[in-house]
């Protein structure tokens, strides 16, 4: 299978405006007030989500000392040593920002956090996490169809890392998600489900021109990732660079399909909440796609960014025109949405104060 697994894997590695709610609103009622006690299934979850770090952190502590462990002889790891080392601290940091989520969503503390400090490390870890726990299985299951497993990333003359390392890595991230999504949603719902309490169709006030513009600025640049990551899904080479059309294996055409699909999931919760459309839909179902689909596309956009500027500056692995403009629009359309869940959100807070 493809070794990098990231949603088109094509290299190795918000802000409010409140407003009154019209005359004729019906608040919503506030959720019950968080008691600051933790239950004994959130402890339970806290714990699998911090033994789930272990594994990746001393993998990665390890390579920050010096260890070869996991990484064969003539891997492209080992010719870069400075930018092992970065890579790794970065990645360090990440992960134990999941442990510092799983205290936060669990401790009495936590409930006193202020809502952004809260809410954009959350974001960005469920960008980050989900098209890995949408994407492992899926390759996982291709590669056992297809009775065996395709070349990993690097090639078969050059490996990137020992096949267990995938294994353990990509599990614990997939416990990760799992523990810390369950966790977020008990302290949500606590905190604050009034404000996605209703139907689409019961909701107060329509927005303005702004929000409007931007939710159909977002869907029409979705167009363009949306395009690109579907050709390669069927087999096309197109703005691709020399490594990746190389690479474009059965499972890379798997995480590529994904790839289409979450700029489609971040726009049409957008859509549906600013101009209303599915009006029998909970408020909920419209705010999870937004949620979902902007952080995957911003978050991971961002980090393929980044790695592009890192990239060795050689021929075959620099990344190709389409291919950094695709990161970049992914981020952009991620933002707005982002930043349109962010003011639809204040203004139901407003409408319930």
């Amino acid at each position: 299978m493809s070794r990098t697994l990231t949603p088109a894997s094509h290299s190795s590695p918000a802000p409010a405006v409140s407003a009154a709610a019209s005359a004729t609103a019906t608040p919503a009622t506030p959720g019950p007030a968080p008691s600051g006690r933790t239950s004994r299934t959130s402890r339970a979850l806290r714990l699998v989500a911090l033994a789930a770090c272990a594994p990746y952190l001393a993998l990665k502590v390890a390579w920050i000392s010096g260890s070869h462990l996991g990484i064969p002889d003539g891997s492209p790891l080992l010719d870069h040593r400075t930018l092992m080392l970065f890579a790794n601290g970065l990645t360090v940091l990440m992960d134990t920002a999941v442990i510092v989520l799983a205290l936060l969503l669990t401790r009495p503390w936590g409930l006193r956090t202020p809502a952004w400090l809260l809410a954009a490390p959350m974001w960005a870890a469920t960008g980050l996490l989900l098209p890995i726990m949408a994407g492992f299985p899926l390759t996982q299951l291709a590669a056992v169809l297809d009775g065996g497993d395709s070349a990993g990333s690097g090639g078969p003359e050059r490996p990137f890392l020992h096949d267990w390392v995938f294994g353990v890595v990509y599990l614990g991230f997939i416990v990760q998600g799992l523990a810390l999504g369950a966790l977020f949603v008990r302290y949500a719902r606590n905190r604050w489900a009034h404000l996605w309490r209703g139907r689409v169709g019961d909701l107060p006030h329509v927005p303005g021109r702004g929000a409007r513009t931007a939710a159909v600025t977002a869907a029409v640049l979705a167009l363009f990732p949306v395009a690109l990551h579907l050709l390669w899904a069927c087999g096309s080479t197109t703005g691709l660079n020399a490594s990746r059309a190389q690479d474009l294996t059965s499972d890379a055409r798997i995480l590529e399909a994904l790839g289409a699909l979450y700029p489609a999931l971040a726009v049409t919760g957008a859509l549906l909440l600013v101009f209303r459309w599915g009006r029998a839909l909970p408020v909920k179902v419209p705010l999870a796609l937004a949620w979902l689909g902007s952080g995957a596309v911003a978050c991971w956009g961002g980090w393929l960014l980044l790695g592009s500027l890192t990239a060795v500056a050689d021929a075959a692995n620099r990344p190709a025109g389409p291919m950094l403009l695709t990161y970049a629009v992914q981020m952009i359309i991620g933002t707005i949405v982002a930043v349109l869940g962010t003011r639809f959100l204040r203004q139901r807070a407003g409408s319930t104060a």
